[in-house]
């Protein structure tokens, strides 16, 4: 019996991936794996039991990630699950930006009680007017998962769409329009690009070069068309506020519109603020939720990895006796030690796997026959191992 601990509420479609060896709930003290989607976890202890968070979203900025691996603690997160519903979104923040909706909605509303409203709205309807999406040209700073399929519908509605993406998988690049232009640096995009819209992992790094914190600053502004619009339903940090407030107040950006207000951007001028709701659909809810469900079952019934932010992914299918999973560092010479383990303890290796990511690694060892407790015993002695486990 494995204990699934929810520190949010958990779509029912999620839950129901879980069969009868499975107990979900909120008040569980000692998980095998926990199910989480805003609660913050950087102050939470873990016991050594748990094996596995899960986030039914993207964003894993809520969860201590590096400290999981140092404890052999896998996370996933459920990249593309949430994916159209944040497109949308960036769509509808186009078109607000484009054509002043809200103001025209306020007005309304703040002269409801008028008899003569109609007539009224005839007078004052060109204090709205705004303009079209078709013919503008639209910059895509990342081709992922939102990114790719924003550019295909920018390009239904007319635009001219430029994407950048140095990391652009295979995948991703065979399912992006060839209508869509791809340049090399983002330099390219801010100088012709009447929108830019941002779809990059926030990451802090003390390299510049490898850093995407404050990505978006006053020498990037300083290099954009006069009255671009910049859509973040990314990482509010993506953009240096100080630099954003001095480039709307100037009119070198029009209109920012972000899913991320902060108690800066909330109150500036010429700021759409939406209350993050990227994600916010029950489909988008639903579908995170499923697939981060399936994600733990795999890795807790078959040590399979897919979609870990802190480990990389690495499959078997299950054909031996036992399965001998080893979360390890990423460091010469582990694999070579594993192997002489099992060479001297005479195991007989069925099949293998290996693979890294970054600083930590991942070897599954399917074994046929019999795995004595002092072999694993040895194999967790190996220096920069991190966490053995073994699944019959």
């Amino acid at each position: 019996m494995y204990n699934i601990k929810l520190l949010n509420k958990i779509s029912k479609f999620g839950l129901e991936v879980f069969d009868n060896n499975y107990i979900c709930g909120e008040d569980l003290k000692f998980p095998d794996a926990v199910l989480v989607r805003s609660a913050s976890m950087h102050e939470m202890e873990f016991d050594n039991k748990l094996l596995a968070i899960a986030r039914a979203g993207a964003g894993v900025n809520n969860i201590p990630v590096d400290r999981c691996a140092e404890e052999g603690i896998v996370v996933f997160n459920t990249p593309g699950a949430n994916a159209n519903a944040v497109k949308e979104l960036v769509i509808a923040g186009m078109l607000l930006a484009s054509r002043d909706i809200i103001g025209g909605v306020e007005w309304v509303r703040e002269n409801a009680a008028d008899p003569d409203i109609a007539k009224s709205v005839e007078k004052n309807k060109s204090k709205f007017a705004g303009h079209e999406l078709r013919g503008k040209k639209l910059g895509v700073i990342g081709l992922g998962a939102i990114g790719g399929p924003l550019s295909n519908t920018a390009r239904h509605f007319g635009m001219e769409v430029y994407g950048c993406d140095p990391y652009i998988t295979i995948d991703a690049a065979w399912n992006i329009s060839r209508d869509v232009k791809r340049v090399k640096t983002r330099e390219e995009l801010y100088a012709i690009c009447d929108f830019i819209t941002l779809h990059v992992p926030l990451i802090k790094n003390p390299d510049p070069a490898k850093s995407t914190e404050k990505m978006i600053s006053k020498a990037e502004f300083d290099q954009m068309k006069d009255g671009v619009v910049i859509l973040n339903f990314a990482r509010d940090a993506l953009v240096d506020d100080d630099a954003l407030e001095e480039a709307l107040e100037s009119g070198k950006v029009k209109t920012y519109v972000t899913d991320f207000p902060n108690a800066r951007t909330a109150g500036m001028k010429n700021v759409i603020a939406i209350p993050h709701l990227g994600a916010s659909t029950e489909e988008s809810e639903d579908n995170c939720a499923v697939m981060a469900a399936h994600e733990l079952r795999d890795y807790i019934e078959n040590g399979n990895i897919t979609n870990s932010v802190n480990f990389p992914d690495a499959s078997l299918p299950h054909s031996g006796d036992y399965r001998l999973c080893v979360l390890h560092k990423n460091t010469p010479g582990i694999v070579a030690q594993l192997a002489t383990v099992v060479a001297d303890e005479k195991l007989n290796i069925a099949n293998m796997v290996n693979k890294s990511k970054g600083d930590n690694a991942y070897t599954i060892i399917e074994i046929n026959g019999s795995l004595p407790q002092s072999s694993v015993e040895k194999i967790a002695a190996i220096d920069n191992i991190i966490r053995t486990r073994v699944i019959e």
